[in-house]
């Protein structure tokens, strides 16, 4: 049954939204959090498992040290203050997925905590979110409904259980109420959220690939009456893990409980699923006192960074994402909506590439936000996906650069380089695409062109130069546009005048 909504622009009008976003990345360590168990995607259900990632009976677990630098690399990332000493704890509850009934994460002493993240929004807006915590947790398995619609668990017939993931390092980032996001709420959202990717891929501790979940967001919202009211009850929307996923899930929130409120009635504390068609449905009723039972981990010991082992790890931190577009936008001689649409494309990183093999920004961005761009939306495919590299785009620019192509012929090589025939060099060379050089070869079309057109060139005699275009035109169709256009000009000149 679908339920009564409020239009967001009057929503956003006459209540005031506040986000929570509860962030989870899985980490990309060779192996689990606790055990020895491979950290890997992809493989047989079930293949991936120790007796600790199972938590069957005598099994113990132990910390993995990459998992706990990764997790300090991230708090120190977004300005977090890292803990001289913290624990884990057992947080008790039972899911199909997780069979040992507890899982494994922080309560009252993360990892990291007081931090904050400046994000930008696509028309050039900064918004900070402050950050509450990062801590370090396992993840669960997965269960997958056999014979209910679009693998949901209504109208399954049974359940399958995988236990490969259960066990992975994750590290949950917690913010604190976000206010003053207005009816820019659902883009703070998203750009939040494409902000950490950002980060986690730079420093190098997880792949970030959201379609695979190692990126997912719980999206809190509520609203209240005025920003000097208390925080309204809020809605948490489980487990979304795409950026417009978000965008919708807080715009349909807030209008959900803006009708809602108009009405009289109350928003009821929930965890709700986030569906394709960009609305949600309601999952369970959630309390603030929600009865984990949490209780220091026994079988392991507080986790303890040295200051020593703190500095080393932030001297280590690459430069951030936001710093590196600003400057990268200074050294590519890009505007602020130039450097907006590449970072909007997902190209920044094949244009570094591609300048880092040998050929400049300007010209790198010709490529991929134009021909292969194209490409990439007549496929429907991402631009990174496309059968082509950095390297092979900067060897097309570089013959371009030489004169051996012209723009025209490169874009016909590198119609031959997407369909698989080779590198540039051996695309130009199979199609016969270089520009002919030869002044002999081109003296030859010329002459050819003027027999062929004797008025034009009375007319080129009588000072009417523009009408050597036709002549360079037919020499063009002669060569297969392969010609260099300016010196056939040249030649024509001679050959008239002189």
């Amino acid at each position: 049954m679908s339920e009564k909504l409020m239009d967001f622009e009057e929503a956003v009008r006459r209540y005031d939204p506040v986000l929570g976003l509860e962030v989870h990345v899985e980490l990309g360590t060779a192996t689990k959090m606790f055990d020895a168990a491979p950290n890997a995607f992809g493989a047989r259900p079930n293949t991936l498992v120790t007796p600790t990632s199972v938590g069957l009976p005598g099994a113990l677990p132990q910390v993995n040290a990459q998992g706990v630098e990764y997790a300090i690399r991230i708090g120190l990332a977004l300005g977090c203050r890292i803990a001289s000493s913290c624990r884990f704890a057992r947080k008790n509850y039972f899911y199909p997925d997780l069979s040992k009934d507890f899982q494994t994460s922080q309560s009252d002493e993360p990892i990291a905590y007081d931090g904050a993240l400046e994000i930008e929004l696509e028309d050039g807006s900064r918004f900070t979110i402050p950050i509450e915590r990062a801590h370090m947790e396992e993840d669960a398995g997965k269960n997958t409904h056999i014979g209910g619609h679009d693998g949901r668990i209504e109208g399954a017939q049974y359940s399958l259980v995988d236990y490969n993931r259960a066990g992975v390092p994750l590290v949950e980032i917690v913010t604190r109420p976000i206010e003053g996001a207005g009816e820019r709420a659902p883009q703070v959202a998203a750009a939040y959220v494409r902000t950490l990717r950002d980060i986690f891929r730079a420093l190098g501790v997880s792949e970030a690939r959201m379609e695979r979940g190692n990126v997912r967001a719980d999206v809190n919202v509520s609203l209240r009456e005025s920003p000097d009211a208390p925080l309204g009850t809020r809605t948490e929307t489980k487990n979304v893990n795409t950026f417009r996923g978000i965008e919708q899930v807080v715009r349909y929130e807030i209008s959900r409980q803006a009708a809602i409120l108009a009405d009289g009635g109350e928003v009821l504390q929930e965890t709700r699923h986030g569906q394709a068609d960009g609305t949600t449905r309601a999952g369970r009723v959630k309390s603030d006192a929600d009865d984990y039972r949490y209780f220091p981990e026994p079988d392991l010991v507080p986790v303890a960074p040295s200051p020593q082992w703190v500095e080393q790890i932030r001297e280590s931190l690459p430069e951030m994402p936001a710093a590196k577009r600003r400057r990268l936008a200074q050294e590519w001689s890009l505007s602020d909506t130039e450097m907006r649409d590449v970072v909007n494309a997902g190209a920044l990183e094949l244009i570094e590439a591609t300048v880092e093999a040998g050929t400049t920004g300007q010209a790198a961005r010709k490529w991929w936000m134009g021909e292969l761009a194209r490409a990439a939306k007549d496929q429907e495919i991402a631009l990174e996906d496309l059968p082509v590299t950095p390297a092979q785009i900067a060897g097309l620019q570089a013959l371009v650069d030489s004169g051996r192509l012209t723009d025209s012929l490169a874009r016909q090589v590198l119609e031959g380089v997407l369909a698989g025939q080779g590198d540039p060099e051996e695309v130009a060379s199979a199609r016969g695409l270089e520009v002919v050089s030869d002044d002999g070869a081109l003296l030859a079309a010329v002459d050819e062109a003027l027999a062929a057109n004797p008025d034009v060139a009375d007319k080129i005699r009588g000072g009417k130069v523009q009408a050597a275009g036709a002549i360079v035109g037919a020499v063009m169709k002669a060569t297969k546009g392969r010609a260099d256009a300016r010196r056939v000009r040249e030649l024509v000149m001679e050959r008239v005048q002189g």
